[in-house]
């Protein structure tokens, strides 16, 4: 009888070991669901603290420029230009921009993983020469040292797009592009305050050793994501065959037959959806670049706020970024669950994605002479801009999920190219004086970059698969 029961328990457990397609789904509804996502989650976990990673190293030298630099608080050790200083963080994205495409086709051979994890080492040991580079060699050295780290950091959106493709079934694609992706608001989070703290407080003159600080904790997050995550489920030795069996049964599974085959460039080039992204992805990347860069100088010269407060405020609307990021991604997975078409979900959220920033951006110059209303401003303004991540950041998976890398490159490519330019933009404008008329401008064009690129989405964007 013992036999009978543990063969039994035996059967149970091989059906429970390769279910597909509606099998997979009931089996998640009977109570696994912790042992079925464990694997999907873990790799989400990973890609959510590389982006936080690769965001902390993008941002921290905006905190550390306004320690660095005497004409900002009168003691830092440069004496460097508003418009020198737009130049300088704009550095970082020069390197970043040029390696997008390439990697965008070598992972469609070679994978993803490596070139991820790799990339990102070559960004934090870079970051320990930022101090080095900006005391022996000034502004040229600094500048170097940035072009190298951002070429370090090109692979994480089109890797991390390559790895959501391979491990994300369809129904959650926009929780997990949210989760994966807020990282960059979470990385801010921390790189803004901390940053401040080590400006003020830490060693070797305080600012150079926001780099030392960041640097060591990236390169522990490099060593364990090239040890412990597989390029995707067929190559993982720690996923269960269930999970794997559902995820492959409905990503690849649910594409027409004819979905494989040769890369379809002149479709690609021709198509209006794909330039949606891409127009979307330049809009979003100007008005977020503006805030990231320019918000402590902002912060500074107009509201007269110190730099270790500095940091914790210009956090704050990041904070609420990346809370509302995730609840955005839960509500559009809900809502086309519940029948809603994903080119209708994927479009009312970028819509409050980009035209709430746009017209906080457009308050945000009026009230300048209330610190709590204008944090408050920046606050709903990019906590409604979390929304993006459930609209045109994950608009490539349902387009194409076996091009998806290759086509966020080519989109971030862009819109880095375009992003670049809003520090200088902003750099030239408040050069002759960084008064609130000036600064007025400088979020003026942000929010019409805003509004336009927002609109053509909404025009012709699509959420069907198309190859």
């Amino acid at each position: 009888m013992a036999d009978k029961d543990k063969d039994k328990d035996k059967g149970k457990g091989k059906e429970k070991e390769k279910p597909t397609g509606q099998d997979a789904e009931k089996y998640t509804q009977d109570g696994d669901i912790a042992t079925w996502r464990r694997t999907r989650c873990f790799v989400l976990l990973m890609l959510f603290l590389g982006m936080a990673n690769a965001y902390v190293m993008r941002t921290n030298m905006s905190v550390a420029i306004v320690a660095m630099v005497k004409r900002n608080t009168g003691e830092g050790e440069f004496d460097w230009s508003y418009k020198l200083q737009g130049y300088i963080l704009s550095s970082f994205f020069y390197g970043y921009v040029i390696t997008q495409i390439p990697f965008g086709f070598l992972i469609k051979y070679y994978g993803a993983k490596h070139f991820l994890g790799w990339g990102m080492m070559i960004n934090s040991v870079a970051a320990f020469l930022v101090p080095i580079s900006a005391r022996a060699g000034g502004y040229i050295g600094l500048c170097c040292v940035r072009f190298i780290q951002g070429l370090g950091e090109g692979p994480i959106v089109p890797c991390s797009h390559a790895l959501l493709a391979h491990w994300t079934p369809p129904a959650e694609r926009s929780r997990a592009g949210a989760i994966v992706y807020a990282g960059a608001q979470f990385g801010t989070i921390i790189s803004m305050p901390l940053s401040g703290l080590l400006a003020e407080h830490g060693f070797d003159g305080g600012w150079p050793s926001i780099f030392y600080v960041f640097g060591a904790v990236s390169t522990v997050w490099c060593i364990f994501f090239l040890w412990l995550v597989a390029e995707n489920p067929e190559k993982s030795s720690r996923i269960s065959a269930a999970e794997r069996q559902y995820i492959l049964d409905s990503i690849w599974k649910a594409q027409p037959e004819d979905a494989a085959g040769p890369m379809p460039y002149l479709k690609i080039i021709r198509a209006m959806p794909f330039y949606a992204i891409l127009v979307a992805h330049a809009g979003q990347n100007y008005g977020y670049e503006t805030l990231m860069t320019m918000l402590p100088t902002y912060m500074d010269t107009v509201l007269k706020v110190n730099i270790r407060e500095n940091g914790f405020v210009s956090a704050l609307p990041y904070v609420a970024m990346w809370l509302l990021a995730m609840v955005f991604g839960f509500v559009a997975d809900c809502l086309i669950k519940r029948s809603f078409s994903v080119t209708i979900t994927r479009k009312m959220m970028n819509s409050i994605g980009q035209y709430g920033p746009a017209l906080a951006l457009i308050a945000v110059s009026f009230v300048h002479h209330n610190l709590i209303l204008t944090c408050g401003v920046f606050v709903l303004g990019l906590g409604l801009n979390g929304a993006i991540y459930s609209g045109f950041k994950i608009n490539h998976l349902d387009i194409s999920p076996r091009y998806a890398g290759l086509l966020i490159a080519i989109t971030n490519c862009c819109a880095n190219l375009v992003g670049l330019t809003a520090p200088m933009v902003a750099g030239h404008v408040i050069h002759n004086g960084p008064t609130v008329e000036n600064w007025r401008i400088v979020f003026y064009i942000s929010a019409g970059v805003f509004i336009f690129c927002a609109t053509f989405y909404n025009i012709f964007a699509t959420g069907k698969f198309l190859w």
